[in-house]
């Protein structure tokens, strides 16, 4: 990498750039979190497909973090004008630097909770299995674990509308 592309990576663009790329990490955690429930969700149906309603949508509640993480990072883009404006704007280093920090809660937080969801989300699919009717038991299970990926966007999203982002 020669040094113009060097600068222009920790220029206040390319930080909130990168700051979109760590928001849309949340997408990682939900596709483990969905490939974990997945697995259990297929054990089920192959002995009762009947329940294959009820694990799907245990299976798709870690999906939710690459949703919260796409939505920070299309927000992130918007800000410095690369969808829905007049273009990217170069923006101050200061404020590439807020814009990643505002990034990071959701980015961060949508991996790891979306994984650990996956796994709550297993073990209600297993709890299905067993007693179907203890489906919304195992549906509450898994969507306690989702509170702190609403918290972590929440967090996100306060920062980002707080930043009054101006081109240089």
């Amino acid at each position: 990498m020669d040094n113009s592309a060097m600068e222009y990576l920790f220029s206040g663009t390319g930080l909130a750039l990168i700051g979109a790329v760590v928001a849309a990490l949340a997408g990682i955690g939900s596709a483990v979190g969905i490939g974990i429930a997945g697995q259990a969700a297929a054990g089920v149906v192959a002995e009762d497909p009947k329940k294959f309603g009820r694990v799907l949508i245990l299976q798709a509640l870690p999906g939710t973090q690459g949703i919260y993480g796409l939505l920070v990072a299309f927000l992130i883009l918007n800000k410095i004008g690369m969808v829905g404006g007049d273009g990217l704007m170069e923006i101050s280093r200061t404020t590439g630097l807020y814009i990643l920090a505002a990034a990071l809660p959701m980015g961060l937080v949508g991996i790891f909770s979306a994984i650990c969801q996956g796994k709550a989300a297993a073990a209600g699919i297993m709890m299905v299995a067993k007693r179907p009717e203890e489906f919304a038991k195992g549906t509450i299970f898994a969507a306690m674990v989702e509170t702190y990926a609403v918290l972590a966007l929440l967090i996100s999203l306060i920062m980002l509308m707080g930043l009054n982002v101006t081109a240089m």
